[in-house]
């Protein structure tokens, strides 16, 4: 019989410049020069996989084996902080990698930067896995995965092709919610893969060989993915077709300072409009994790089997978003969902605290939440950037979201959680929401005044 490892076991790129792409390339990715919305979005998947794969490895490793294995003269609770700690540190990173990578795009070309961004997000999660832990390399383990983390954090923000943008400027007007989704439906994909392979070893390996070599298993997975997405996005925006219309939509990076002179509001509303969905996110994947490795006995690869239940019920729910938005309208979709958000904050104590019923009911309906409001929390409102300005508002809107509202959940909603309750986490839930709805009530009387 196998042996399954318990919570106490764990303890112990400017394409336009380079217009020349082969016959059999463009006959593959365009028909007669034309591109259909259908075929951006299969590219949009493809990225948006292989970088929420990436970032559950990553953040399923911060809760279960980085407190034990780098942090080991520390108690589990704050060994565990620490870890989220280093976890948020990409999304600090991630903004000053959108801004870096544009550069080298407007030096050179968008597949280069591409091709460079995804070649340092390798790197840095292959690094990750070959990391000494704490007993062999000391401090030094500490520092040098927290540099592979920025390293993570800058590739992300690099990665940007502007496929979004563009999927949103040539969907049909009354399908955008439809079109908006379909990218959104890469977090649950990524994070089933993640968490199947996470399930699988914890559930195969005694706790020594998961914490030696176990662990490691889905990060050189995850390099073998990032090989596959590069060659697959490169084929895409390196054809003349995506070129052209990359182009066309004048897609292309502007100043930062230029961008944020006449466009800072922008900016700021539409960081802070899908915030509801972005706390959401991580309080339902990775917070619970490190929550339940401290506070219960339950298996870890039982739990995760749970959440992968919820992840089906998320992508289901990204996909009924399509249906609802374009019914309906983005915004007011979004404006719903975080209302139903900021209800669902008030009984994250009680669910959470109710045992494997109560957790089991929390995942469930956080994620059917989650994939209600996420399916059209991408470029929510970047609507309202003229077309000169998307291709780096979108980018750097993305990544303030990510950075307010995701990048250190994990960290304060454990922090709160395990030194004033549970009450707390959901206190911090309801913020987000409070604050998307303040942001949508805030763009929808911008629009009314500027019309």
């Amino acid at each position: 019989m196998a042996n399954t490892t318990s919570i106490s076991d764990v303890h112990a790129a400017g394409v336009h410049e380079h217009h020349q792409t082969s016959p059999g390339a463009r006959s593959i990715n365009a028909r007669d020069g034309h591109i259909s919305p259908g075929e951006i979005a299969i590219g949009v998947v493809i990225g948006r996989a292989s970088e929420y794969f990436d970032f559950f490895v990553y953040a399923i490793a911060s809760a279960l084996v980085f407190p034990s294995v780098f942090f080991p003269y520390e108690s589990r609770l704050d060994g565990t902080l620490y870890a989220f700690a280093i976890f948020a540190l990409a999304f600090i990173a991630r903004p000053i990698g959108t801004v870096a990578f544009m550069a080298v795009q407007h030096r050179f070309t968008r597949e280069a930067k591409l091709t460079l961004a995804l070649m340092v997000m390798g790197v840095s999660t292959a690094g990750i896995a070959f990391l000494p832990d704490y007993a062999s390399l000391g401090t030094w383990s500490i520092i040098l995965l927290s540099i592979l983390r920025i390293g993570q954090g800058i590739a992300q923000g690099g990665s940007w092709d502007g496929l979004p943008s563009l999927l949103a400027l040539n969907a049909p007007e009354h399908k955008r919610g439809w079109y908006a989704m379909l990218g959104q439906l890469g977090a649950p994909i990524g994070f089933v893969i993640a968490a199947g392979l996470f399930s699988y070893m914890l559930g195969t390996l005694n706790s020594l060989d998961f914490l030696d070599w176990g662990w490691r298993f889905p990060f050189y997975v995850a390099f073998a993915i990032n090989v596959v997405a590069l060659f697959a996005r490169l084929r895409l925006v390196t054809t003349h077709e995506y070129s052209h219309l990359l182009d066309e939509h004048q897609l292309d990076p502007v100043p930062v300072g230029e961008l944020l002179q006449s466009q800072s509001r922008n900016v700021i509303i539409g960081a802070l409009a899908a915030l509801a969905s972005y706390a959401l996110f991580h309080l339902v994947t990775v917070f619970p994790l490190s929550w339940i490795t401290l506070t219960s006995q339950r298996s870890l690869a039982g739990f995760l089997q749970v959440q992968m239940v919820g992840v089906t019920l998320m992508a289901i729910g990204i996909i009924i978003s399509g249906y609802v938005a374009d019914r309906v309208g983005r915004r007011r979709t979004l404006g719903t969902l975080a209302t139903m958000i900021g209800i669902f904050s008030l009984f994250v104590p009680f669910l959470i605290d109710g045992g494997e019923h109560g957790q089991d009911a929390f995942i469930l309906i956080g994620f059917s939440l989650l994939g209600l409001s996420y399916g059209q929390a991408a470029g929510a409102v970047t609507s309202n950037f003229p077309q000169h300005f998307r291709y780096t508002g979108a980018a750097l809107t993305s990544d303030l979201a990510w950075l307010v509202g995701a990048g250190f959940a994990p960290l304060v909603a454990l922090g709160v959680s395990s030194h004033f309750g549970l009450a707390y986490a959901g206190l911090y839930l309801l913020s987000g929401a409070v604050s998307s709805l303040a942001a949508l009530s805030i763009n929808r009387a911008w629009s009314i005044r500027d019309n």
